[in-house]
């Protein structure tokens, strides 16, 4: 019992220091907000601002558009989410449930996506983007995401963690596919969606590359393009820059801290059934 309880010991103590340096940058990042710049850049560094100012907040919204980029990444979360939750569920209950000819090379060619680097696609989906007349505008940002490999893939492994009876049961009662889908499938992987809802709105929220080369205009941009033009080739603002971080990121925690359970449960369950 001893030798048990000094291995809990360890283990909760090797938790608590992977929680700490996980929790440390943010709670510079916060810190940070409200240091003035001279605080932000002294060496060596000082960990709690003298003066709690305000300031930084306000400089965030002199400086950039910030209500305009948040506006728009919060319609390109939306868009994106929306539009996975209704691909990906319905490809991975197709791949997961429905027997069809070539559907393991059909799935196997969609995973392969995911083994090539996400940069490699940049240049093509930005001659499509041109080609379709949509240069520094909403529906740029999030076109390129409506679908997800890893969505489907996810969704599929919860789709096959279901009973085979429940659909056998529904199809002696005259439901055809997608009766099966809407009314007795899909309800059953909320964990599921609600997982790949916060994966997406975090990807999306994040998404700093595509944005910048997509929408160079700082009012058709995203939260996370807009607060990298803070940063100047030889001076940056760091405590202004922090504190848009702060306000950026803050939907992003609550989102988390309300879903946490159907998050963790929704992972967890990703490996049950191959």
């Amino acid at each position: 019992m001893k030798e048990k309880n000094s291995r809990h010991l360890f283990v909760h103590l090797i938790l608590i220091l992977g929680s700490f340096i996980m929790i440390l940058p943010f709670a510079w990042m916060v810190l940070t907000a409200f240091k003035t710049q001279n605080e932000a850049i002294r060496v060596p560094p000082i960990i709690f601002p003298s003066h709690w100012d305000l300031t930084t907040f306000k400089n965030v919204f002199d400086k950039l558009p910030f209500l305009s980029a948040y506006k728009n990444t919060i319609i390109s979360a939306i868009v994106t989410v929306a539009a996975q939750l209704f691909m990906c569920s319905m490809a991975g209950y197709a791949f997961g449930c429905i027997k069809f000819p070539g559907r393991n090379v059909i799935f196997v060619t969609c995973l392969s996506v995911l083994m090539i680097p996400s940069t490699l696609f940049i240049l093509p989906q930005y001659l499509m983007i041109q080609k379709m007349g949509l240069l520094n505008t909403i529906p740029a940002l999030f076109l390129p995401n409506l679908f997800s490999a890893y969505g489907t893939f996810l969704m599929r492994q919860f789709f096959m963690s279901l009973p085979k009876e429940l659909e056998d049961a529904a199809k002696l009662d005259g439901c055809n596919y997608f009766q099966i889908f809407y009314k007795i499938m899909l309800p059953l992987v909320k964990p599921g969606l609600i997982t790949l809802a916060i994966i997406t709105v975090r990807l999306a929220w994040n998404d700093l590359m595509w944005p910048l080369v997509v929408n160079p205009s700082t009012d058709k941009t995203t939260l996370a393009a807009a607060l990298a033009n803070l940063q100047g080739q030889y001076s940056t603002d760091y405590p202004t820059m922090m504190a848009g971080s702060v306000m950026a990121i803050l939907p992003l925690v609550i989102m988390f801290a309300v879903f946490q359970k159907q998050f963790i449960e929704g992972i967890a369950f990703t490996g049950t059934k191959a």
